[in-house]
């Protein structure tokens, strides 16, 4: 995204689902070592009961009778032996440390952890797909979503604490609310009612709902009637309600009517973050397949058909199967662009340089972090391998287009919640540093790889027209960022929707202005 002011980096998920792959083993592998290390205290300790169970039986037949059973040589020498040796061997046995394996191993898997970022930033990215989808708290505790595993309790709470922490109190009244309901229904668990309802009450009462966070406080204080804090806060809210109710009683009907007006505008926005823009909205609508502009009359303008970009040797024969998402921004999407293995290789290429992806930041010209583009990328240059060098190509022989002067291949993997919220391609007016160091001009044209399917969420939006294509593997969308012209079309504003169930895999490719001069030529008319 182009500003003027790029905000500080909040928390976020910084794993791909490619590197929480790994995760998922080294956990596996974790068990497995447990597993070892009770195996092994499991057979110590067998070894100590059979050796108690020995000796208690021996104990009980020289003790009937000591002289006697001392009186036997052989009896003398194995009690001497056993004092002197034996038990000094089972002292060593009980005092062996059978962990050291397993800790060594989690020692040495823990710097591969996720820190307490990561686990905020998963937190955050789960409530970011809540309010973009419109999923309540029980669909997700419930596990309704396809493969995903229901919060417990703790996991609820431990959601809302992370809010909280956030003064976002909406969402921690939302998680709490859950976990009282969990707890309601009988599930055990090592949290609370009192801490959780807690929680509730501040949260309800800090977005303005007295009587709400009243009724809380007093079911708080039936279980424990000394919470101080509780306490306290129950005579606050009670003045507080008292007196608004005073007031609501001398005001006339033009202030009811106002304060009415105020309470609807304070619950329609009630759960948007506090920089909440209109254009957000019309994103998030776009994300959930609502709102999308493709009237009858656009859909008669929608072809598919067989290219062979102007008779290109390579597409005479074997033409690309072309068919048009858009009119206007022309949005072209190339089908069976990349095989399964080239898309394997790419993904191979990518995984172990994976890195937080980055935007240009206007004011220094340079790339940064920032916290409306969350997903993980890498660059890959056309002489690391044959595959990449080959999809350049492609590109180039598809769209017409030099793409010796565009930027390297970029390949991104959307993690929880991955996103990458409205913004443009090209460089505006108010930019002219955007790409200077580059010094191939600006970005002319945009091609988008999609490398995997994504079971739901994932789509590619386009804020100002209403347009949405939605991921399919092996398959390349094009569009131009620039008119003939050279002005920039801002018809292309776009975003990558969070992925909310699956693992989204893209590559692009951004060409630039250098390079084209004979192959797309100006022309001072925008409708060109």
């Amino acid at each position: 995204m182009y500003s003027t002011f790029i905000q500080p980096l909040t928390p976020v998920s910084l794993c791909s689902p490619g590197q929480m792959t790994d995760l998922l083993y080294t956990e596996k592998d974790l068990v497995t070592s447990l597993k070892d290390y009770i195996r092994a205290e499991e057979s110590k300790l067998e070894q100590v009961k059979t050796w108690a169970q020995k000796l208690d039986v021996l104990s009980a037949t020289a003790t009937q009778d000591p002289e006697g059973f001392l009186g036997h040589p052989v009896n003398a020498f194995k009690l001497m032996k056993r004092l002197n040796t034996e038990w000094g061997e089972l002292e060593s046995l009980v005092l062996k440390d059978m962990s050291d394996g397993f800790i060594s191993n989690l020692t040495i898997q823990r710097q591969h952890f996720p820190n307490d970022d990561d686990q905020t930033g998963a937190a955050k990215a789960l409530m970011r797909l809540q309010d973009t989808y419109r999923l309540d708290t029980q669909t997700i505790s419930t596990g309704e979503l396809p493969g995903m595993d229901f919060p417990q309790v703790f996991d609820c709470f431990e959601l809302g604490k992370i809010a909280y922490s956030d003064a976002d109190y909406y969402h921690t009244e939302l998680w709490m609310e859950q976990a009282l309901k969990q707890l309601d229904g009988g599930e055990e668990s090592t949290v609370d009612m009192v801490t959780i309802l807690d929680y509730l009450s501040y949260s309800i009462y800090q977005q303005g709902e007295l009587e709400r966070a009243l009724d809380y406080t007093k079911r708080l204080l039936k279980l424990d009637s000394a919470h101080q804090r509780a306490n306290g806060n129950l005579k606050y809210f009670e003045y507080q309600l008292a007196k608004q109710k005073k007031v609501e009683a001398e005001e006339g009907l033009k202030e009811k009517e106002e304060r009415e007006r105020e309470k609807r505008e304070v619950s329609e926005k009630k759960g948007r973050p506090a920089d909440y823009l209109p254009e957000r909205r019309k994103y998030e609508q776009l994300c959930r397949g609502e709102g999308i502009k493709m009237t009858p009359r656009r859909q008669s303008r929608m072809f598919c058909r067989y290219s062979d970009n102007n008779r290109h040797p390579l597409y005479v024969l074997g033409p690309v199967k072309q068919e048009d998402e858009w009119d206007r921004p022309r949005i072209i999407r190339y089908h069976d662009i990349l095989s399964n293995s080239e898309i394997e290789k790419v993904k191979e290429l990518a995984k172990p340089r994976l890195r937080r992806a980055t935007v240009h930041d206007p004011q220094t010209g340079k790339l940064t972090t920032a916290h409306y583009r969350v997903s993980k990328s890498a660059w890959l240059t056309a002489y690391e391998d044959p595959v990449v060098d080959k999809i350049n190509q492609r590109i180039e022989d598809i769209t017409g287009l030099n793409v010796k002067t565009a930027e390297e291949l970029q390949v991104a993997n959307y993690g929880v919640g991955g996103q990458y919220e409205p913004h443009f391609d090209f460089g505006r007016k108010d930019e002219p540093d955007a790409f200077k160091e580059l010094g191939t001009g600006n970005r002319i044209a945009t091609w988008l790889i999609y490398m995997s399917d994504v079971p739901s969420g994932g789509a590619t939006v386009f804020t100002d027209v209403g347009a949405a294509v939605w991921p399919k593997k092996g398959s390349a969308v094009f569009w131009y960022n620039l008119f003939a012209s050279g002005e920039g079309d801002y018809s292309t504003r776009h975003a990558a929707c969070p992925v909310l169930v699956g693992n989204k895999w893209v590559s692009n490719k951004w060409i630039h202005e250098r390079g084209q001069e004979f192959r797309r030529r100006c022309t001072l008319d925008e409708s060109d």
